[in-house]
């Protein structure tokens, strides 16, 4: 029994630049994360491994989800040497994993060093909710759109990063707020031949319970689209969003 709900990105009250807050947009999303536990106070554990292990990145998670009724949790691989049992007790234990933003290549490769990717799939397995947006949305698919290099290179080039597969298809973040994500992911799917992307605008997500899926947004100018090459031929059809869940094949599919 699997369930996932990625987001392409919105805020949670993140502090802003010029002092007090950006207004928080995911509210009924991260509702749905809950409600897919069929518990009033569930367990959520926050994984901030693409943003370096923030302290202050968990400061915010905790505030909102707390707000919303999780017991919240946050599971540090930099800054806490953890063993792999002390790992797998809290990805096992918990009913949420929420995994945050940032730097995508970073995050997959010390999950793959320290066997991570593989309790997630585990975690999948036994019906955990996996969610997250950015970095946290792009790890759930075979592929993501990111803007990893931009972290340690300062280089605004998107690149192709291999997630943990749960979702085959490449997922794009962002896709409404960043200007280089929509031509860079034409070009990105034309060397990506045999799957379709998903991207999501910031407030909308892709929901995958089992073998079905709809879309979410909690903004109504929130889209999602479905990107893929066709006979030398480019299409962006945008996917609307529905109550009812639909088979995932159909969306997969070209």
């Amino acid at each position: 029994m699997g369930k996932i709900i990625a987001l392409g990105g919105g805020e949670i009250g993140r502090p802003h630049e010029k002092g007090g807050v950006y207004p928080i947009e995911t509210t009924s999303i991260d509702q749905e994360i809950i409600s897919q536990t069929k518990k009033k106070n569930p367990k959520l554990l926050f994984i901030p491994t693409a943003s370096s292990d923030s302290k202050g990145y968990f400061k915010i998670v905790k505030k909102h989800f707390s707000k919303l009724g999780c017991e919240v949790n946050v599971l540090y691989l930099i800054k806490e040497k953890l063993s792999k049992k002390q790992i797998e007790e809290k990805i096992l234990a918990t009913d949420i994993i929420y995994v945050g933003g940032g730097n995508t290549l970073k995050m997959m490769t010390l999950w793959r060093k320290l066997g991570v990717d593989d309790l997630l799939r585990k975690a999948h397995h036994q019906g955990i909710v996996l969610s997250g947006l950015s970095a946290g949305s792009i790890c759930w698919f075979k592929y993501g759109n990111s803007d990893s290099r931009k972290f340690a290179q300062r280089n605004d080039q998107l690149i192709k990063v291999a997630g943990l597969g749960l979702i085959n298809a490449l997922h794009c973040p962002h896709y409404d707020l960043e200007s280089n994500r929509q031509e860079d992911l034409k070009k990105m799917m034309k060397t990506t031949p045999k799957i379709v992307a998903i991207a999501l605008d910031n407030c909308c997500a892709l929901e995958v319970i089992d073998n079905k899926y709809r879309i979410l947004n909690s903004k109504p100018t929130a889209k999602a689209y479905k990107i893929y090459w066709k006979t030398g031929k480019y299409f962006q059809e945008e996917i609307p969003p529905k109550k009812e869940f639909e088979k995932l094949d159909n969306l997969l599919k070209k």
